[in-house]
């Protein structure tokens, strides 16, 4: 099956992150390839600014919440107007949305994307979610598919389709000057971090493992970008360990590569995590790796062989390895030289949209 599949991509949030990402260049990828793309996300959201922008036609629906049955009708119609075959949701709010607007529509399928390795709600809400509406699931990893499964999703309802990146997007000018601007010395080993600051992606651990990697590499310097609930408490923390002038929170960051450029060294200390962008995107640029093997991790990161794996919630494990790395650079070029050859083979967009069209395919013959 190979004629133009009709889509209507949904998301609910106001902002812009990974899953907002990913939903972006699988509209993307499905219009290069000759195929029908609509989305409906919230007016004013960042979503339909970025539709604006890439020229992707959007409606601007009013998605108060996942049980907001107006919102459903409204997308319902949108299905019937546009005549799509898949509705696909991109958020967890999305889900039941688009499993109700689905309802009673011939010849449309609905798909929803999980990017957490959350357990699923136990709510009579959830259950329903779970159980009933959805044709199929797609997981950006094996974990979370497992974690679906241990939640009471059928194993055949869940496919997996690893999220992808963009390489292009590391093909730029980089500022130079960075690390000058950000008045970080020029004999700094900086180890670096990009993450929203919310509790599953563990920074606390990160913060507790500065002094130790201090201890033997006095010369070391922590950049972490991202901002989110937990700064204030993250701050505090890094003061109350002495290591405040050796922590840099950088807060919300549009510059990325650049950042990427000016790290030796890149760590992610999640302890749920459902694949990780971030890791792939420092992959791309050839840096060398420490990440807790929580979650997806594992399924990128092969210990060894492109980055160094950790226990979860180990500061101790996470300090060694830090070292490790910025100790031994034949190692981390060597770690760093194999994760940019397995994202470039594994973890592109291109990728990405092939497996997702294969999904849409197998629900339509």
């Amino acid at each position: 099956m190979n004629e133009s599949i009709r889509t209507l991509h949904v998301d609910t949030e106001t902002g812009w992150r990974g899953g907002e990402q990913q939903a972006m260049y699988l509209m993307q990828g499905l219009l290069e390839r000759g195929h029908k793309v609509a989305c409906a996300c919230r007016p004013g959201s960042a979503m339909a600014d970025r539709c604006r922008e890439n020229g992707i036609e959007h409606r601007e629906v009013d998605m108060r919440s996942e049980a907001d049955v107006g919102a459903a009708a409204k997308l319902r119609g949108l299905v019937r107007e546009l005549d799509a075959q898949i509705i696909h949701a991109h958020t967890a709010h999305a889900h039941a949305l688009a499993a109700m607007a689905a309802v009673g529509v011939s010849g449309c399928k609905c798909v929803v994307s999980r990017r957490v390795d959350f357990a699923l709600r136990r709510n009579p809400l959830s259950r329903l979610k779970y159980r009933a509406g959805v044709d199929r699931y797609i997981a950006i990893s094996q974990a979370v598919r497992q974690v679906m499964i241990d939640g009471g999703v059928r194993p055949e309802r869940i496919s997996v389709v690893h999220s992808g990146i963009d390489l292009g997007r590391f093909d730029v000018t980089f500022n130079a000057n960075l690390r000058h601007e950000l008045g970080i010395p020029p004999e700094a080993v900086i180890v670096g971090n990009i993450a929203a600051l919310v509790d599953h992606k563990g920074h606390t651990y990160l913060i507790d493992a500065v002094p130790d990697v201090l201890d033997r590499c006095p010369a070391a310097r922590f950049v972490i970008a991202g901002d989110g609930e937990l700064r204030a408490p993250l701050e505090r923390q890094a003061a109350e360990r002495g290591v405040a002038a050796r922590v840099m929170f950088l807060g919300y960051r549009e510059d990325v590569p650049s950042l990427l450029n000016m790290f030796d060294v890149f760590v992610m200390s999640s302890h749920l995590e459902g694949l990780c962008t971030s890791l792939l995107d420092a992959m791309a640029m050839e840096l060398p790796i420490v990440a807790a093997a929580a979650g997806g991790i594992p399924e990128i990161i092969r210990d060894g062989v492109d980055g160094l794996l950790v226990d979860v919630k180990n500061p101790p494990a996470l300090a060694r390895a830090i070292v490790e790395l910025i100790e031994d650079r034949n190692k981390a070029s060597r770690l760093a030289e194999e994760g940019r050859r397995i994202v470039e083979r594994e973890f592109s967009v291109d990728a990405m949209v092939e497996k997702t069209l294969s999904v849409y395919r197998e629900l339509l013959q």
